[in-house]
């Protein structure tokens, strides 16, 4: 509905020269006929007719299956995800993809912002690695996927400077609560955990936690 206002009103003021005080005029008008509708205020109206026509721009390009994909996630996710995608965010492959993973996800309206603000779509994947060599190259893609780099840990409220271990020790703190919230199904491996490979030791330090869940047996034989 909203994509099919902003389109009437942006044709309307190609073809009849509509200008910026229609908008206001339309939305008293709906407020004082429909009083209980929500949604027409001015800044809601514009909002409309700034998504209509720069995503009828972006979308118009592309072929067709292209074009259905692209709007079907803009159909999806809540109107305040795509006020606040808009506003953040220029690139409109960046603004795609995290239409899909807000689908994907669930992600609330601030957990979005969040996302955004950190820069998940640039940090996702670029750790260093060695996956390429080391892993099938489906599974290689699948973990890359979820990998971050750099981590922020904003969340943690360590004064700088702090050493290492004070750094763990709070990671540790966050990841038992996490774990507590999460409940049955999840194990902590340990702190310093050891390794051997090849006959030498390695510790895993809090950089190399790792969330492991507790597979079943049916799982595991599967």
């Amino acid at each position: 509905m909203y994509w099919n206002i902003g389109r009437i009103i942006s044709n309307q003021q190609q073809k009849e020269g509509w200008g910026a005080g229609v908008i206001t005029k339309l939305s008293r008008d709906i407020r004082n006929e429909l009083p209980k509708q929500k949604g027409f205020s001015e800044r809601n109206i514009k909002f409309m007719v700034q998504m209509y026509k720069e995503y009828e721009g972006s979308i118009g390009k592309q072929p067709v299956s292209q074009l259905e994909k692209r709007k079907q996630l803009i159909s999806q996710i809540p109107w305040g995800h795509t006020i606040l995608i808009m506003q953040r965010l220029k690139d409109y492959s960046v603004r795609f993809w995290y239409m899909g993973e807000t689908i994907k996800n669930g992600w609330s309206r601030d957990t979005l912002a969040s996302m955004i603000k950190n820069d998940l779509y640039h940090r996702q994947g670029q750790l260093a690695n060695n996956f390429d060599n080391t892993l099938p190259s489906s599974q290689s893609d699948l973990v890359l996927q979820t990998l971050k780099y750099p981590y922020i840990f904003d969340f943690l409220t360590l004064a700088e400077p702090f050493i290492e271990r004070e750094l763990e020790t709070e990671l540790i703190k966050h990841l038992e609560k996490f774990l507590i919230e999460l409940g049955a199904g999840f194990a902590f491996v340990g702190r310093q955990y050891k390794v051997t490979v090849t006959e030498q030791d390695f510790y895993l330090d809090y950089s190399d936690l790792k969330i492991i869940p507790i597979l079943s047996y049916r799982q595991r034989k599967s």
